[in-house]
């Protein structure tokens, strides 16, 4: 069997490929033009390794640092795609109290939403804000017992709801006569294609109240209920938010996700629009909450909501790339050092299993950033102990030298580590802790 000049197999008696013609092959101005952004990438990394490099060569990797100048251009995009709602960032997405407060200072940002009621505590007492929505409901007895002690923090935190037996909980660790306790109606805002039923649900398994009459009728219980009070609802649209529209490499995975945002986006927003306007005629409301990072665009568009959230947008993970309605600069990285040579074209770096929660699949891992052109391996992957990179950049690095990589998510980084070194636009650095620099530790 013949092989055409491509490398392909082709038939016994069939047609040669033609040759490409003027009109199919690619200009000389279009190779060299790619030839000139290839080169002009390879000297900005170049350029931005030298530059960290640079600022911390005083300090031992491991270590993790946030480029201050990428946090405030991606603060101000967000902004800018938040179209003049104001944003409630989220404390997962950060753990370390400078970046949260640093992004409450600028325009356009208001109000925290935090992960577990223990840390929105903590974070009120330290003065970082005064708004402060938790997430997820909490069945924390410690928790519960200091937020009823103290009369000023329960003007400024919500808890989350999505059921009654949450309410009872609440009610079994204070007694029924506790001080009123502020509360937020978590509505599912996945996507049930199926006449929204839940054979089919993409999204996120959150909430348990999908429909708008469901909503209603949770909030008529609460409003009826003794030491509570609903003023707000919230909803994280996953499949939006989440779910980036361009994964590398799956072409056909891409055309899904963009058909299933597409069909989401219209049926939420009427979803959503219908469930606050049933709430309303049962309580006035504070906020209406909703998207995340990657949905900024279609949720500020509901009239329905009031504010959104994000915080991964903040720092621009890994998991973060695979989006087209926005780029967002990466702003923390970490550094291992090389400890091995044992290959010709590999290099052995020092710890590097930070690997991220959720699938476990391969876009969990943390990727070589700096130098440019190195990545995992296989077999071992990011270790404990040891993760091996490969690529032409490996050749060139000695041990001592250190290689810059990218979280897959942007929270889980700070667990990793006691502090963030700040890099600033004049190559000075500022230490700041994160949660566990702080001893805290929420989850």
């Amino acid at each position: 069997m013949p092989v055409d000049h491509g490398g392909q197999l082709t038939a016994r008696g069939a047609a040669t490929p033609a040759p490409p013609t003027a009109a199919t092959a690619p200009s000389k101005a279009a190779k060299t033009e790619k030839a000139k952004i290839a080169t002009a990438k390879a000297a900005t990394a170049k350029a931005l390794r030298a530059r960290y490099d640079q600022a911390t060569a005083t300090l031992d990797p491991p270590l993790a640092i946030v480029d201050e100048g990428a946090f405030d251009r991606n603060a101000a995009d967000l902004a800018r795609r938040a179209a003049g709602r104001p944003i409630r960032i989220a404390t997962k997405s950060l753990r370390c109290r400078f970046l949260i407060e640093r992004a409450l200072a600028r325009p356009g940002y208001q109000g925290v939403m935090c992960y577990s009621l223990p840390e929105a505590l903590w974070l009120y007492a330290m003065g970082t804000c005064d708004d402060l929505l938790v997430a997820y409901p909490t069945v924390d007895r410690q928790a519960l017992w200091a937020l009823a002690a103290d009369a000023q923090a329960r003007q400024h935190i919500t808890i989350m709801v999505d059921s009654t037996a949450q309410l009872d909980v609440v009610d079994r660790a204070l007694g029924e006569d506790h001080p009123e306790i502020r509360v937020c109606l978590e509505l599912d805002v996945s996507w049930r294609p199926l006449a929204r039923k839940p054979l089919v649900h993409i999204g996120t398994w959150r909430s348990p109240v999908h429909e708008p009459r469901q909503a209603a009728e949770l909030a008529a219980l609460i409003a009826r209920r003794p030491g509570f009070r609903l003023v707000g609802v919230m909803g994280y649209e996953g499949q939006i938010a989440g779910l980036g529209d361009a994964p590398p490499g799956h072409p056909v995975r891409a055309q899904l996700i963009r058909f299933i945002q597409s069909r989401s986006v219209p049926e939420l927003n009427q979803r959503r629009a219908e469930a606050i306007r049933l709430i309303e005629a049962i309580t006035s409301l504070e906020f209406v909450n909703g998207g995340g990072t990657g949905s900024l665009e279609s949720t500020a568009a509901d009239t329905s909501v009031t504010e959104l959230t994000a915080g991964s947008g903040l720092v621009g993970p890994t998991l973060f790339d695979a989006y087209t309605r926005f780029t967002p600069a990466p702003a923390l990285l970490f550094a291992l050092p090389v400890v091995r040579r044992p290959g010709p074209a590999i290099a052995t770096l020092f710890a590097g299993g930070y690997v991220a929660s959720g699938t476990g699949t391969p876009d969990r891992l943390p990727r070589p950033y700096l130098p440019a052109g190195l990545s995992l391996t296989g077999v071992e992957g990011a270790g404990e102990v040891q993760t091996p990179v490969r690529g032409a950049a490996a050749a060139d690095l000695q041990p001592g030298d250190r290689v810059w990589l990218r979280h897959a998510k942007a929270g889980e980084l700070a667990e990793r580590f006691r502090e963030y070194h700040v890099v600033h636009d004049d190559g000075q650095v500022t230490t700041v802790p994160t949660y566990r620099g702080e001893g805290q530790c929420f989850g």
